[in-house]
């Protein structure tokens, strides 16, 4: 022992041990500041890139047919692919890295990546989700969110974020994603581009790791539509369609009330393109939502005690709440051993629903899959071979990125009640994207029978060109002047609704309100009543709007208000419902139907 310390000692006052000391710090800072250097050039270049990918490779395609062969389908393109696809060789990352530190390498490539290979596209990389495919942000703290190229401060959607913003920013001509509860379409909104949502079970998922197999379909990103359809006749393994008859397209007007972009941006545009095309039948206008409730009896079970099935947007919250109860049983029968085992570092809001679905006692299974064959049955009887259903893709415009727990709860109930639709009846769904508004993407979607992916890609590619020309006609179009008219004709005709109203004659009680307002535009109680009769059809968006206009013109009226709060409470704006009321209760404190809405708001926001 006292001979390895004497070994050991070092003379101080040597010069060259200064010396040496002196080159192997100087080593020390000199390699220190070389790697700081590099990753910020790393994350620049990452910053620069959207930073999609969580890894950059490339797959070549097969070998190409010698001439005269046709060239194959997709030879020149490329495309990447959400981190949950198996690659020979490459470990699954499924957007976490304890799960890539706890699994092997994939002995195969997946059969969607390998047919595209086969066709004649290049695969150039793996992109980022949300961890474990478990939300619709698109966010994720161990690889960065991807940056949206339409709107850079806020989220892209997900979960499959890094694929709809690699088509997005251009680095590729398509991408794979998976869509359970809107992981396709939700992005594709947001980013503004085309995104296809297949058939439950049309597309192969061999060698891709699932959240939710009874919600789970593989997608597709593109900007063209022509690719789009391409990548669509490979992905399906089908030629031509059969001949169909002359479509119909259903427009959900209760569903387009959640929607906060004007129907003159989204319905109108549909409704103008179609004007311009032959094939289709005159469009048919419903409340989807009623027809929901009717045809989906085992739904009951999920509704809240104090709403009606009646009412379309409540429907779809009991459709959304046996959706995700079913994502949550089956991610649990999928990972819960993994879950406890590996204990993996998870983002806030993702460990919340990891969390929620792990910790769940599931009682009802045998109804949630009765919900989604009811679901499918009654799409299928509604759209049958050549019916459309027209529906906002997302309600609201993308949150900023690390929005608030508050924020995310509302973005999530909106975003889920229509997304369900699609997701629990395996039906196919496109989103188209048709301009801005606001400097967000905006974007309509498609949903047809399950199976009819093949009309649904037709669809598209008939009707692309003409969306995008009456986009561009709307945004050169000039709004329409106000029309004012003589005062006495519009007292007659407000009392003439006040009548009606108290008949219980909404729609009649509506015509009289709105004659009035065209004939003067300038009256509070006019907008206010009206949005009354409206509450009453359960137009909650129209109602809305009517509230704004009659708070503009008068902002100490308590009814515009405490009407707004009710629709708003509709539509589950939640926060924006519960300033209502409290607006309300500062005009006027001792209103209970005020105090006791926000005090019921106040515990769903917390």
């Amino acid at each position: 022992m006292s001979r390895q310390f004497k070994l050991g000692k070092i003379s101080v006052s040597n010069p060259k041990v200064w010396i040496v000391i002196g080159i192997s710090v100087a080593g020390i800072v000199l390699y220190t500041e070389t790697r700081r250097r590099q990753r910020r050039r790393e994350k620049n270049l990452d910053r620069e890139d959207f930073g999609p990918f969580v890894e950059r490779f490339e797959l070549v395609p097969f070998p190409q047919p010698p001439p005269p062969a046709a060239k194959q389908l997709l030879s020149g393109l490329t495309f990447a692919i959400k981190d949950v696809f198996d690659v020979k060789g490459y470990v699954t990352g499924f957007g976490n890295v304890d799960w890539m530190k706890t699994h092997e390498v994939a002995e195969k490539t997946a059969a969607a990546v390998t047919i595209l290979l086969k066709n004649g596209a290049t695969c150039v990389g793996k992109t980022v989700l949300d961890e474990l495919g478990f939300g619709i942000t698109g966010e994720n703290i161990h690889y960065g969110t991807p940056t949206n190229p339409q709107l850079p401060s806020h989220i892209p959607g997900g979960s499959s974020s890094g694929s709809a913003v690699t088509v997005a920013s251009g680095r590729v001509d398509f991408a794979l994603g998976t869509d359970t509860v809107g992981c396709v379409r939700i992005p594709a909104s947001f980013c503004g581009t085309l995104g296809f949502r297949s058939s439950h079970g049309a597309v192969s998922s061999i060698g891709v790791l699932p959240n939710s197999q009874s919600l789970d379909t593989i997608g597709w990103f593109a900007r063209d539509p022509s690719i789009l359809h391409r990548v669509g006749c490979i992905l399906l393994q089908r030629t031509a369609a059969e001949v169909r008859r002359e479509k119909l397209f259903v427009f959900a007007d209760d569903f387009f009330q959640l929607s906060k972009i004007p129907k003159q941006k989204s319905v109108h545009i549909v409704v103008k393109a179609m004007e311009n095309l032959s094939g289709y039948q005159p469009p048919k206008h419903m409340n989807v939502g009623q027809y929901i409730a009717s045809n989906v009896p085992s739904l009951k079970g999920f509704r809240e005690q104090s709403t009606s099935l009646q009412n379309g947007i409540s429907t779809l919250k009991a459709l959304s709440a046996a959706m995700l109860s079913l994502q949550r049983y089956e991610f649990k029968t999928n990972y819960e051993e993994w879950v406890k085992s590996a204990k993996p570092r998870l983002g806030s809001d993702v460990r919340e629903r990891v969390l929620a679905a792990v910790n769940t006692t599931h009682e009802n299974i045998k109804t949630l899959y009765k919900v989604r064959t009811e679901m499918r049955a009654a799409l299928h009887s509604l759209l049958k071979e050549d019916g459309i259903l027209v529906i906002p893709t997302v309600a609201d415009p993308p949150l900023k990125v690390n929005s608030k727990k508050g924020l995310l709860t509302e973005f999530h109930d909106r975003a889920f009640a229509l997304s369900s639709i699609a997701s629990m009846s395996g039906c196919c769904q496109v989103t188209i994207p048709l301009g801005k508004h606001d400097d967000g993407a905006v974007s309509v979607s498609f949903i047809a029978s399950h199976g009819a992916d093949k009309f649904l890609l037709d669809i598209v590619l008939d009707m692309y060109s003409s969306l995008q020309e009456q986009v561009c006609n709307l945004s050169n179009s000039l709004p329409l002047p106000d029309i004012n008219g003589n005062m006495d004709t519009s007292e007659l005709l407000k009392e003439k609704g006040n009548a009606a109203f108290k008949g219980r004659q909404w729609n009649k009680a509506v015509n009289y309100y709105s004659d009035a307002i065209k004939l003067t535009g300038t009256n509070a109680t006019y907008y206010c009543n009206r949005a009354a009769a409206y509450l009453e059809l359960g137009c909650f968006q129209q109602a809305e709007e009517d509230c704004n206009q009659a708070i503009l013109l008068d902002k100490k009226n308590v009814k515009a208000y405490l009407r707004r709060g009710t629709a708003r409470e509709s539509l589950l704006q939640y926060k924006e419902a519960a300033q209502d009321f409290r607006h309300a209760l500062v005009l006027e404190p001792q209103n209970k139907v005020a105090n006791a809405a926000e005090k019921r708001l106040r515990k769903m926001i917390i």
